[in-house]
C-alpha cells in the first residue's frame, strides 16, 4: 500500500475538518496518483470531502469502527484492520492510496511500502498531523521534487519508501 498527503513542518494536516493548505498543483498530484485507484480513508474524511460523496473514478474504502454507520455503494466499509487488510488483497498493492485522516495513518502506516509527502515550507494551526516518517528508522527518503511555490507558499514533492 502506498499514502498520500500533504504537511507542513510540524507534519500537521489539518484543522476543523479542513486541509491546513490549497494548493492546486498538490491537488493536481492528488488526483494523478490515486485515479483508478483504490483510496482508503476514515469516516471524518469521507465526511470533509464535497458533499461526503466518493472520490470519482476510485474505489472508495472507509475504515469505520462504528457498525450501526450506513454508507451507500459504491463505498466499501470495513469494520476493522483485519477486515480493510483482506480486503485491500483483491488490488494491486502499488494501486491502493491511504489517504487519511490522522487516526487511518497512523494505523495503516505500518502496512504501507511508500508515501507521497508534500511538505509544506510553513506551519499552521493544526489539530491533526501525520507521523514525522523523517525520525522513523524503517524509511527512507528516495527523491524530492525541486522546491515550487504557489502564492508565496514553498512546497517540495517527497517520496519516501520503507527500508
Amino acid at each position: 500500500m502506498n499514502t498520500i498527503v500533504a504537511v507542513d513542518e510540524k507534519w500537521g494536516i489539518g484543522c476543523d475538518g479542513k486541509l491546513l493548505y490549497d494548493i492546486p498543483e498538490d491537488m493536481k498530484f492528488f488526483r494523478e496518483m490515486t485515479d483508478g485507484k483504490v483510496v482508503v480513508m476514515g469516516l471524518t474524511t469521507l465526511k470533509s470531502l464535497p458533499n461526503s460523496k466518493p472520490l470519482k473514478n476510485r474505489v472508495n474504502i472507509v475504515l469505520s469502527y462504528d457498525k450501526d454507520e450506513v454508507l451507500v455503494d459504491p463505498i466499501i466499509v470495513c469494520h476493522s484492520i483485519e477486515e480493510l487488510l483482506k480486503e485491500v488483497k483483491k488490488y494491486k498493492p502499488e494501486d491502493v492510496f491511504v489517504i487519511g485522516g490522522q487516526a487511518i495513518y497512523r494505523q495503516l502506516l505500518d502496512y504501507c511500502d511508500t508515501a507521497y509527502i508534500t511538505k509544506v515550507k510553513s506551519t499552521k494551526k493544526a489539530d491533526t498531523f501525520f507521523p514525522d516518517v523523517d525520525k522513523l528508522n524503517n524509511w527512507t527518503l528516495e527523491s524530492k521534487s525541486e522546491e515550487k511555490e504557489h502564492n508565496g507558499l514553498k512546497y517540495v514533492f517527497c517520496k519516501y519508501v520503507r527500508v
